[in-house]
């Protein structure tokens, strides 16, 4: 099974995916992360990717696509795919579409996080973590047992995002808006949208992702 996980920065996008690759084995493909390993691994792909990207220039779809057709062709992906930032654009969803049918995959689920802008930026400004062990706090929704010290590992330092505040959210919201406000219509054609409440528990949001991807 293949699918889209839509989301903007802190809507629980990178949370989910890690669930749906623990329990069914799937594999969060994020373009991000496939151009800066290219780039890593000196290939010619990555020279060519590193070249572009510090000429500040956009990545071309073709390049692009072959980046992503060579990972979609490794083994892990047997289980499925969980395309996270991509597509963006309505060239690179006929791309995505071609890249699969070649493979004979097809593209099951558009599967969007769908959050509240004010409750967002609460959630989102409120976040910290301990600076030692990572785990994850919230001045509103989970401070420590005791305060000042680290449930986990006992540590007293806590760290916060620098930009984990209200302007940084609501760009990145907008940003997010004009990512998506291309693509969705393609897959709203095609009915395999599907929208969650982004901003409800942890556990109901992996329930409600179970359920449409179990065609419940």
């Amino acid at each position: 099974m293949n699918i889209i996980l839509l989301g903007p920065p802190g809507a629980g996008k990178g949370t989910q995916a890690s669930r749906l690759e623990s329990d069914r084995g799937m594999i969060q493909i994020s373009t991000g992360d496939l151009l800066r390993g290219a780039v890593k691994s000196g290939s010619e792909i990555g020279k060519l990717a590193d070249g572009i990207m510090k000429a500040g220039k956009l990545f071309p779809d073709d390049l692009m696509s072959q980046i992503l057709g060579e990972r979609i062709d490794q083994p892990d992906t047997a289980g499925g795919v969980i395309f996270d930032g991509y597509p963006r654009t309505e060239a690179q969803a006929g791309s995505l579409d071609t890249l699969l049918a070649e493979r004979g995959k097809t593209l099951d689920h558009v599967i969007e996080l769908v959050v509240d802008e004010d409750a967002l930026v609460d959630r989102v400004t409120g976040r910290f973590t301990c600076a030692k062990c990572g785990e994850g706090y919230h001045d509103r929704y989970k401070q420590p047992r005791a305060e000042g010290v680290c449930d986990v590992c006992g540590s007293t330092e806590f760290k916060r995002r620098p930009d984990d505040n209200a302007e940084t959210v609501r760009t990145r919201m907008a940003e997010y808006r004009a990512k998506t406000a291309p693509i969705l219509p393609i897959y709203e054609a095609r009915g395999i949208v599907s929208k969650v409440d982004g901003m409800a528990d942890i556990d109901e949001v992996t329930e409600a992702i179970e359920a449409i991807l179990d065609g419940k």
